[in-house]
């Protein structure tokens, strides 16, 4: 097991994402229907985070992009997740990206946010509190809501190292959104 803490698990807002980095992955494809996508599973301290901890960690073997299948937007996030962040985990390439399934199937999203056709403008504690609503367990200080120019990226919840719950981050909360009301944009 790598030397960290606990895990964040980040949930990208597609739409947002998309609107901010004006990226042109596929994942912002107009059509793409997506909302909600596997950021990354972070490992994190209680302050600050290990990265890049592996220089050889580069390849990944097919077997193990196989594991990531369907977690990622696009398979080159999935390689730049493992570069970046699994190789701190003390994982190969496959079991993190089966951590990063286990984590995945621990957070519900909100029914408020499936299919969301419209855009819409919300406190960021309101998102936060629509995803306490869904996840029993889960409480104020475990959650972060990440917003960039006004506009929903992302939120990061903090999970237990063993992935079996929801956990305190005191230093990822308070870098959530201070925004005042910010803009949801609609799936594409």
């Amino acid at each position: 097991m790598g030397q960290f803490d606990f895990y964040v698990l980040a949930l990208s807002w597609s739409p947002g994402f998309c609107e901010n980095s004006g990226s042109r992955s596929r994942q912002c494809d107009s059509g793409s229907g997506l909302g909600f996508v596997t950021h990354g599973l972070w490992p994190q301290n209680e302050k600050g985070y290990p990265s890049f901890c592996e220089p050889n960690g580069r390849f990944v073997p097919q077997a193990a992009m196989a594991d990531a299948d369907g977690l990622f937007p696009d398979s080159n996030l999935a390689r730049y997740q493992w570069r970046k962040h699994g190789t701190c985990t003390g994982e190969s390439p496959s079991g993190y990206f089966q951590a990063v399934r286990r984590a995945r199937e621990l957070v519900r999203i909100p029914e408020s946010f499936k299919g969301l056709d419209s855009r819409s403008r919300v406190l960021p504690n309101e998102i936060e509190q629509a995803f306490l609503n869904a996840n029993p367990g889960l409480r104020p200080d475990m959650i972060s809501v990440s917003c960039g120019r006004r506009i929903f990226q992302e939120v990061r919840i903090c999970l237990a190292k063993d992935l079996r719950g929801f956990r305190q981050c005191p230093e990822v909360d308070r870098d959530g959104c201070r925004a005042g009301e910010i803009t949801v944009p609609a799936v594409r």
